[in-house]
C-alpha cells in the first residue's frame, strides 16, 4: 500500500462518487445528482490551488481511497491568535475497503504530512447526518470546538 500525491483529476472525480452520492442521500436539499464530467471539471480547477493538496492511496496499482486536504493559515487579529493547520475537506475509501483501517491510514499519513510542514493542528467538518464519518472522526481523536448551526426560514 501506497500514498502519493496526485494531480489525477479523473481519477479523484470517480473516486469521489461514493461520497457525493452519500451526501446526496443524506442532504438532497443542498446536493445535485453525481455527474462526472462536472465533478471532473471541478476537481481539475482545484487541483491548481496552491493551498490544496490531493493524496492517492493505491495497492498494487489499484486506488484504494483519496484525501483532499487544505493548508490553511489564520493571520492574527485583534481577537484571535496566529495558526496554521491542515483542514480535512473529503477522505473516501472505495465502498469493498471500507472498515479495514484504510481511512485511518490515510488520516495518519494526513497527520505526518500536517507534521512535517510545522503544523500541529488538523481540522476537519462533516455533515451532522453522517453517522459513520461522525464515529471515524470520534475514532481518530477528534473534538469539536465550534458548532456551524441554521435555520431555514
Amino acid at each position: 500500500m501506497r500514498i502519493n500525491r496526485t494531480t489525477d483529476f479523473e481519477l479523484l472525480a470517480r473516486l469521489n462518487k461514493p461520497v457525493h452520492e452519500l451526501h446526496v442521500s443524506l442532504y438532497p436539499e443542498h446536493f445535485t445528482e453525481y455527474n462526472f464530467e462536472a465533478i471532473r471539471d471541478l476537481f481539475k480547477q482545484w487541483i491548481t490551488k496552491e493551498n490544496f493538496v490531493f493524496f492517492l492511496m493505491e495497492d498494487n496499482e489499484q486506488p484504494l481511497g483519496y484525501a483532499w486536504i487544505e493548508l490553511k493559515s489564520y493571520p492574527p487579529n485583534a481577537l484571535s491568535k496566529e495558526r496554521k493547520s491542515v483542514f480535512v475537506h473529503q477522505i473516501g475509501i472505495v465502498e469493498e475497503r471500507n472498515r479495514k483501517g484504510y481511512g485511518s491510514q490515510l488520516m495518519n499519513y494526513i497527520y505526518d504530512f500536517a507534521k512535517s510542514h510545522g503544523m500541529d493542528l488538523v481540522e476537519l467538518d462533516y455533515w451532522v447526518n453522517n453517522e459513520q464519518a461522525k464515529n471515524f472522526y470520534n475514532k481518530q481523536g477528534f473534538r469539536g470546538y465550534r458548532e456551524f448551526v441554521y435555520k431555514k426560514l
